[in-house]
């Protein structure tokens, strides 16, 4: 169910509608075309023999028995590939990425990566053969967790210059005056928090397929939301121009930031067509979505604050440190914008943060929905309900009092606009009946029931230091109806749909008229990639600029036709009419081609590089725990979620919902484990990774504001993908302690946890 308070619908003739999603026959009658649907003739099957050694240096590697077997046709080793340091060609968001990776690589940083890969003319063969590569390892020492990097006499896993095996330098982040905030505070909280591995587990696994043509162009399908980037970063390893390389993405299922990153197969796909002539195949199997792909960055949070007796908090200290694994992929980014959360959400003058981003031999962290404010949030809303008890408020309206609002610097350190966050806690607080729903302990039975209260903010296009672009082209056929160009990719989304409801709205078209092309590098404009809930903002706005400029070549064209000037002219369902008058002519009589002239070009182009915007949540969660088993069971979820417009609702419902399982999952059960002794993989495979099912989710009513409009997004939109699996967690973990009395400063919250919590509290009560 979603309650949607329509604040300024009425002005819209297609924004802010439900219309149906132009990818929606494809998709149920299993015609869409996904990377893994490509199907070439003479395709080989690629393969990657993977580490089982978390630290060494490959002192041999013979490949002939492999090369001997029949039916293969290439072998790729650290010994033939182009040795280059790659994430990704350079592009504005360069400063949130590490170039630490070699395709191939003579020394192993975890276990499970890749050290040789294989063509041949099938998967089993491939298979076979990987088990036919000798590999002789000369073990280092590995270290798995932040600590063990960080001391003296640590190996090194990358010398860059920088001690304790860190990925960049500190993040130091300040504002005011710390030591006078302490001094100032009638209480002070301090605690340490701890980070779960969650990896992202999305439905359709990392694939690619490679094709090189007689004039040595490559031709590159794969699952990616950064189709541009991995455009530069296959040129630049291969050193050819741009216009040789042709990347293609139509249909994906699920990213969530992970497969922003550049991937190690990705690379070995483009090198063994090129060696093998033949166009070659490389699908990652379900472990190795675990293996070679990302998680989340684990890690610990040391936070400390100060307050006043009327709970204004004075002083803000943090120091966050994330565990990058072997490769710091976008470890840099991750802490940037993590970090720099923490001055914002709740109010406060004075502060002092430090963010660390640290090697390890543990699998690699990557971009992840949520970007580090996953993490930082938790932390942060966790001590603020406990803050709130310790000086005698109820946890809503301790934050509603402390929340940030209009005027107040954000983490991208641009003013806010608007009040969203205290208009999403009071929503939250008369939808529930809050405070009286509370139980805070009533309960004495073996299942005791509570709810909690968690809040965030997130931004679109906001990350510090970070330049971001949108592009979009639109044009007008001849007989009136429409063609997008964007750049954007489909993740599943639905964005590709909002996309074209603004640009129907902005010409005053049907939304049918509207058609997208996407996901072809030789065709659409350039785009940094889908990510960091930007797409309807920043993309949006670009097909904004780009119909409205349509719009214009349209009226200056038409009113001669109807005598009138362009002034006078507006466009309803397709029709220009002359305002004030009975005057009036389709789109298609306007621009259709005249006495055998032919048709005019009516052609926009939209760029847009954004302002900083920010959206807000509050999430109200109840659950229930059984104190015999340990077991949680989120019983409901009342998310309150201020967006400034929202484009397509049932959309954004969908992201609401679909962000909730996810941060359940992450909060309650989901943790990708190592073994600290060997870093081998203990859990890569959905039977023992335990996510949420359909079965599992509890009802959730989503509740949609629009009271603080951007002016930088498309009629006032903003982002809402990374939103609402920010807010759940410190939601669920405050409802367990509304419910039990025990407070949990770590994620998943597991049956084991709770029992051994509830042992100790009944012992310190005895």
């Amino acid at each position: 169910m979603t309650i949607h308070d329509k604040t300024f619908e009425s002005k819209f003739a297609v924004v802010g509608r439900s219309v149906k999603r132009s990818d929606t026959l494809e998709k149920v009658t299993g015609t869409a075309c996904y990377a893994g649907d490509v199907a070439l003739p003479g395709m080989l099957h690629g393969k990657t023999k993977r580490s089982t050694v978390a630290h060494a240096i490959i002192k041999r590697i013979d490949v002939s028995k492999a090369l001997a077997l029949k039916g293969v046709k290439a072998v790729l080793t650290h010994e033939n590939v182009p040795r280059v340091l790659h994430y990704g060609s350079p592009h504005p968001r360069s400063a949130s990425v590490t170039r630490d990776q070699y395709i191939l690589d003579n020394r192993v940083r975890y276990w499970g990566e890749g050290v040789a890969a294989v063509a041949a003319i099938s998967e089993e063969i491939a298979e076979e053969a990987l088990d036919l590569i000798e590999v002789e390892y000369e073990p280092l020492p590995a270290v798995f967790t932040i600590e063990d990097a960080m001391r003296d006499g640590a190996p090194v896993i990358h010398d860059n210059g920088l001690p304790q095996n860190q990925v960049l330098p500190p993040v130091i982040v300040e504002r005011g005056d710390v030591e006078k905030g302490f001094a100032d505070a009638d209480f002070v909280i301090e605690g340490e928090y701890e980070l779960g591995r969650p990896t992202p587990a999305y439905m359709e696994p990392n694939i690619c397929v490679a094709q090189w043509d007689g004039n040595g162009k490559l031709t590159f399908w794969s699952s990616t939301q950064t189709a541009f980037m991995v455009r530069g970063a296959l040129a630049e390893v291969l050193g050819i121009p741009l216009n040789k390389v042709r990347v293609l993405v139509d249909h994906m299922g699920g990213g969530f930031g992970a497969k922003q990153d550049l991937f190690q197969h990705e690379f070995l796909c483009a090198l063994l067509a090129r060696e093998t002539n033949r166009p070659v195949r490389m699908e990652f199997t379900r472990k190795e979505t675990f293996l070679g792909g990302r998680t989340r960055h684990p890690g610990r949070i040391w936070l400390k604050q100060g307050f006043r007796k009327d709970g204004t908090i004075t002083a803000r200290e943090a120091k966050v440190l994330f565990n990058s694994g072997a490769y710091g992929s976008h470890g840099p980014g991750v802490t940037n914008v993590g970090t720099a959360a923490l001055t914002s959400l709740y109010r406060c003058e004075n502060v002092r943060l430090e963010g660390r981003c640290i090697y390890t031999n543990a699998p690699i962290a990557g971009a992840f929905r949520g970007y580090g404010v996953v993490q930082t949030y938790y932390a942060l809303d966790l001590q603020m309900d406990e803050a709130a008890e310790k000086l005698g408020f109820d946890p809503a309206e301790f934050k509603l009092k402390n929340a940030v609002r209009e005027g107040d610097i954000a983490p991208s350190n641009h003013p806010i606009v608007g009040h969203g966050l205290e208009d999403c806690i009071r929503r939250g607080m008369e939808e529930t009946g809050w405070p009286a729903v509370r139980r805070h302990g009533r309960d004495t039975g073996v299942k005791r029931r509570g709810w909690g209260i968690g809040c965030e903010m997130h931004g679109s296009s906001a990350y510090p230091g970070i330049k971001e672009q949108g592009n979009a082209i639109v044009k007008m056929n001849e007989d009136g109806t429409v063609t997008l160009l964007t750049g954007t990719a489909g993740l599943g989304t639905g964005a590709h749909t909002a996309l074209s409801q603004i640009v129907a709205e902005e010409l005053g078209v049907p939304f049918e008229t509207i058609s997208v092309v996407q996901g072809d590098t030789d065709v659409v404009p350039w785009d940094i990639g889908a990510f960091a809930s930007h797409t309807t903002y920043m993309g949006g706005r670009a097909a904004q600029i780009a119909a409205a400029d349509v719009r214009r070549q349209v009226l200056a064209h038409a009113a001669p036709q109807l005598g009138a000037t362009p002034e006078e002219l507006t466009i309803r369902d397709g029709v220009i009419v002359v305002e004030g008058s009975n005057r009036s002519m389709t789109l298609a009589e306007a621009v259709a081609p005249q006495r055998g002239m032919p048709a005019i070009q009516l052609v926009g182009v939209g760029t847009y590089t954004p302002t900083k915007s920010y959206s807000f949540a509050a999430h109200f969660v109840e659950v229930e725990v059984d104190t015999e088993t340990g077991e949680i069971r989120v019983l409901q979820v009342i998310p309150v979620h201020e967006i400034g417009k929202v484009i397509h609702p049932i959309a954004a419902q969908g992201q609401i919902e679909g962000g909730i399982q996810q941060g359940i999952g992450h909060t309650l059960s989901e943790d990708y484990v190592i073994d600290h002794q060997t870093g081998r993989s203990l859990n890569a495979g959905f039977v023992d990774y335990k996510m949420p099912l359909s079965m599992d989710m509890p009802p959730i009513r989503t509740i949609i504001l629009e009271t603080a409009p951007d002016p930088g997004g498309p009629y006032g939109a903003k982002g809402v993908g990374e939103d609402p699996i920010i807010a759940i967690g410190p939601a669920i973990a405050n409802a367990v302690y509304d419910a039990i009395g025990v407070r949990f400063r770590r994620y998943p919250i597991t049956p084991e946890h709770v029992l051994a919590a509830l042992r100790t509290k009944k012992q310190e009560v005895a």
